[in-house]
């Protein structure tokens, strides 16, 4: 039932937001409407500001999802043809400057995020139950959104409470004001005593909002950002020993479909819904553009029946990637196959490219782990496939257990690393390791959460992303059935020194004064 409720508020507050302006000014004005100050003050308009931040969180996904998976090298940009999509071409090619739309995207939003989070955090009057866990929440995102600006931006300003108009024009952070600020929101909240934790890991309903197990799990990232590892190490052994959280004893592809939604392995999850009648309020192209360039390829056979066709054919998995898989579990590898399927492999489930045709930024090589389903759809539409209710993941627990497993090895543990590594070998159908060191985390890392938003920022923490990326966009492919061809190249590509922080976009430098560009840009 409280599932239901969170729901209807989300969708209810998408409904709102959709309403266009020339209607709402339309609207006659009566008697007293209130104010901000008035608005927090009661349990149910506390829940539709809590539902109106978890659905910002949810528009803003879509950007935050290309951006960073763009930047890494695990895919190609990929699409239709050369200039489909401009924008993400630069982010993969490393041609990008500091007007980059997409940047500055996801710069705002993050802040947008923080704006929502503290309205409740500062307004609400916190009296009762709901509003203390509506602040704790709360606190939790404006914690992740600063979390993302001090590992992508470094020196971006910490917003901590609803700035005053004298104070828009906010100068650069220290990093470690940032830092501070992460980790002062997440203790806060987890140890407000108000956010819930699942009953079980098989706990759908609990699960859908922000946990205590959660807020640990962003904790204990933070902390192993930072160096910390000792304090990761403790943090994040508290989601494990909770008990309240396990790998998906599936198929290894079926986690990332929406019959799986909510699963024991989903720490933090963006809800969608299986209803024809909020379709359109809940529209999302995350998996239409991901899914195979369906204007140049045949379908028949069982994946005529089974795949969602009407999709676009971005982030195609790079050779480099299937080459690291079988590197280290072979070309049969059970992971590999729920993952990256080959153009032989795509061809005998029923799927050809046409005669004469080739499918841009591919090298032969298809993503299938999250590969849409016609059973993904509200409603199956081969013409605009942006109808699906499979759920956005932020985070799973695979990813706590690959963190776990690096600060415990830094921080000297290595017996707890090799265990917690070897639980996701285990799932993976591969063989346990006897020992462990930081190069095989770094591989499983990769493998097991290719194309979820960890890499880029792994890479540059890691001091990896230059020579991992130096070369990126130096050449674009092109697949046919003749074989790969390299058909566009760039003058100025690849990873350099000042891409380890991305620019302050362009307009916050026009806008504000008082801003510094990062080193470089």
């Amino acid at each position: 039932m409280k599932k239901n409720i969170l729901y209807i508020a989300l969708l209810g507050m998408m409904s709102l937001m959709t309403v266009s302006c020339d209607s709402e000014l339309d609207i006659e004005k009566h008697g007293n409407l209130g104010s901000m100050d008035d608005f927090y003050t009661t349990d149910e308009n506390t829940m539709q500001a809590t539902a109106s931040l978890y659905t910002q969180m949810r528009g803003f996904y879509f950007n935050w999802f290309f951006t960073k998976n763009l930047l890494a090298d695990d895919v190609w940009c990929g699409g239709g043809s050369r200039g489909d999509n401009g924008e993400m071409e630069k982010l993969n090619e490393y041609t990008f400057g500091t007007d980059c739309s997409m940047v500055e995207s996801l710069y705002s939003g993050l802040y947008g995020i923080i704006y929502k989070a503290n309205l409740i955090i500062d307004k609400t009057e916190g009296e009762t139950a709901v509003m203390k866990r509506a602040i704790a929440e709360a606190k939790v995102f404006r914690a992740w959104a600063h979390f993302e600006l001090a590992t992508l931006w470094g020196t971006a300003p910490v917003v901590d409470h609803l700035l005053d108009p004298g104070e828009y024009r906010q100068a650069n952070s220290e990093p470690g004001a940032l830092w501070a600020s992460v980790e002062s929101d997440l203790n806060e909240a987890i140890n407000s005593g108000m956010l819930p934790s699942k009953s079980s890991a098989n706990d759908e309903e609990t699960g859908i909002r922000i946990t205590k197990e959660t807020a640990q799990a962003f904790l204990g990232k933070a902390y192993l950002f930072q160096g910390k590892n000792s304090e990761a190490a403790q943090m994040l052994d508290n989601v494990i020993n909770s008990g309240k959280y396990a790998l998906y004893s599936g198929e290894y592809d079926a986690q990332f479909h929406a019959a799986a939604n909510n699963n024991c392995e989903s720490m933090f999850e963006l809800q969608r819904r299986n209803d024809t009648e909020q379709m359109w309020n809940q529209m999302d192209m995350t998996f239409l553009m991901q899914g195979w360039r369906t204007s140049v390829l045949n379908y028949g056979g069982q994946a005529a029946n089974v795949l969602a066709q009407g999709t676009y054919g971005f982030m195609n998995p790079r050779k480099s990637l299937y080459d690291a898989f079988v590197a280290w579990e072979g070309a049969n590898g059970y992971r590999l196959n729920k993952t990256v399927l080959t153009y032989d492999q795509v061809a005998d489930f029923g799927v050809t490219l046409q005669t004469g045709a080739y499918v841009y930024g591919n090298e032969g090589y298809f993503m299938w782990k999250n590969q849409a389903y016609k059973e993904d759809c509200v409603s199956d539409m081969s013409f605009f496939q942006a109808a699906q209710y499979t759920n956005l993941k932020v985070m799973r627990y695979a990813e706590v257990l690959l963190l776990a497993a690096e600060a415990h090895l830094q921080a000297g543990n290595t017996s707890k690393a090799l265990d917690y590594i070897n639980q996701i070998r285990t799932r993976a159908q591969e063989t346990p390791l006897t020992s462990v060191s930081l190069s095989d985390i770094k591989t499983e890392k990769r493998l097991e959460l290719c194309n979820e938003c960890v890499r880029f920022q792994d890479l540059v923490r890691w001091g990896d992303a230059q020579s991992a990326m130096a070369n990126q966009g130096k050449e674009v492919p092109a697949y046919a059935t003749t074989g790969t061809e390299w058909l566009y190249k760039n003058e100025n590509y690849g990873f350099k020194e000042k891409h380890n922080l991305l620019p302050i976009p362009l307009k916050e430098i026009e806008l504000n004064p008082n801003m510094e560009q990062n080193a470089g840009w």
